[in-house]
This record gives C-alpha cells, structure tokens and sequence, in this order.
C-alpha cells in the first residue's frame, strides 16, 4: 500500500501542474496572444477564462491602457533656419497587437523609439514650414493637431493607434536665443515708433482743423460784429438825421456842448484860438449864438 502513494502523489502533482498550466484569464485590461509552437494562432481575446495545451501553447499579455511617452526634448530646425528644442508627450495605444508583436517582436521599448522617431519627423515637417514667432506663440494647436493626424496614419501598419500628441515646452537654445530676443526687440520698436509717427500725425491733423475753426468762428464774429456795428451805427445817423431836421438849433448846441467836453476833459487842456472864432460861438455874453 505505501508503496503505491509515490506514484499517486507523483501523478497528483503532474494533473495539478498540468491543469494549471491549462487555464489562463484575460481581463479588461490587456490584450493576449496565444502562440502553438511559437507560431500565433490566435489574438482575439477578450476579458474571459481560456484554455491551452501545456507545453505547446503559450499566452503573451499587453497592457490595452492608452500609455504614454514621455521622450527627450528634440531640436527642430524651423522655417528660419533656426534650432528650437520641443518637449512633448504622445499618449498612445496598441490597437491591433498581433501586428504589434509581428513589427516590433512584443518590445514596448523598439515601439516606443519608433514613436519618438515618427514624432520627430512630424515636428519637422510642421515647424519647418513656420517661424520662430509662429511656432511659439500663434500655431501650436495646429502643429500638435497635424503631427497626431499624420504620426498616427504612419504607425497604424504596426498595430498602434496614437491618441494625442502634446508640445509641453518650445524653447531658444542659448547660442540662439539672444539673437533672437534682439531681433524681436527691434521689431517691438519699429512697430512702437510706427505708433508714435502715426498719432503725431494725427495730433497735427487734429490741431490744423482745431486753428482752422477757431479762425473761422474769429472771421464769422468780426464779420458779424461789424454788421451789428454798421447797424448801429446807421440807426444812430438816421437819429441825429431826424434830430438834426426837426431842431436845427438845439442840434448844434448840442454838438458843441460834445465837442467842448471832450476838448476839454482835463484841467491842463489847452487850446489857443481867436475869441470870436466859431468854436466858441455859445460863450457870448448873453449865453446864446451868435
């Protein structure tokens, strides 16, 4: 009897070995390839418990979760003739994983230097067309957008899916950036002196119809008062007129009395004339004309 619980523990071990060496699970994270004989006879696997032939079959497992690359800033010759470093992240995906383990024999790694290289020559192919002031601040969503359409369209044929490509950073190399910061400097002052030219040029404008209406409205109120005083002065005509013709005498008195106050209107007023001359025609004796 004992000598018969060697052979059945032996043959325990081997189906217990062998049973778990027949199951293997899928879940809803990865993907799986079952090979016979290295050679893949299936791919399609979804979340589920399967079988295999201990020995023959073998199951290979990668991860279905979008990952991410996360290379070296790259340098990008823009449209300038310039150097820019760019820093950016792809987030990507295996999509068919058999051609996935066909093109890159299952090496995340040989997948992910085949990214960074196809992101490279998209960079290039879109910075390469624009300039420094372009590329930095006005096209960047257009270039990630470009670069994700095109990149993904050239890794399909490998079994990848590319999501997004992000640009974090665009930086001057330093042997560049002062070049490039003087430049824009001079160009922030030809714009600010075209600025300046223009509004004096307005300002002379402004100050030219400002002198022209104020002379205007000056000649519009001369003009007008010398009307007002031609009024005036025909009204006063026409009254010492009326004056003049209905007393004769009173209206010479009166012009005399006139001339005599403004002859005389300070006391070191001195005028010589003859005693009866005509000026003096109201001093008689009596207080009347002569």
């Amino acid at each position: 009897m004992g000598s018969l619980k060697m052979p059945l523990l032996v043959l325990l071990v081997v189906l217990a070995f062998v049973g778990w060496n027949s199951v293997f699970q899928v879940n809803e994270r990865e993907l799986a390839i079952k090979f016979q004989l290295g050679e893949i006879v299936r791919s399609d696997f979804s979340p589920g418990v399967y079988f295999k032939w201990p020995l023959i079959n073998n199951v290979r497992k990668y991860d279905r979760r979008i990952l991410t690359l996360d290379a070296k800033p790259e340098q990008i010759l823009t449209g300038e003739k310039k150097n820019v470093l760019v820093d950016y992240f792809v987030k990507w995906r295996i999509d068919d994983v058999e051609n996935f383990y066909r093109a890159f024999g299952g090496r995340e790694l040989d997948a992910a230097s085949r990214l960074a290289q196809t992101i490279k020559d998209g960079l290039q192919a879109e910075l390469g067309n624009r300039t420094i002031k372009e590329v930095v601040s006005g096209d960047r969503v257009t270039i990630m957008s470009n670069v994700t359409r095109n990149a993904d369209a050239k890794v399909r044929q490998f079994g990848i899916e590319i999501v997004d490509v992000r640009i974090k950073q665009i930086e001057l190399p330093t042997n560049v950036a002062s070049s490039v910061f003087e430049r824009m400097r001079a160009e922030r002052e030809r714009i600010a002196k075209e600025h300046r030219a223009l509004g004096e040029k307005q300002a002379r404008i402004i100050r030219a119809k400002a002198d022209r209406e104020r002379t205007e409205i000056l000649a519009g109120a001369r003009r007008k008062a010398e009307e007002i005083r031609g009024a005036g002065d025909a009204v006063a005509t026409e009254t010492y007129a009326k004056a003049y013709g209905e007393d004769k005498d009173f209206y010479q008195f009166y012009r005399s009395m006139e001339a005599y106050r403004n002859t005389f209107s300070s006391k070191d007023d001195v005028l010589v004339l003859e005693p009866d001359s005509e000026f003096f025609q109201y001093f008689g004796n009596a207080g009347t004309a002569r």
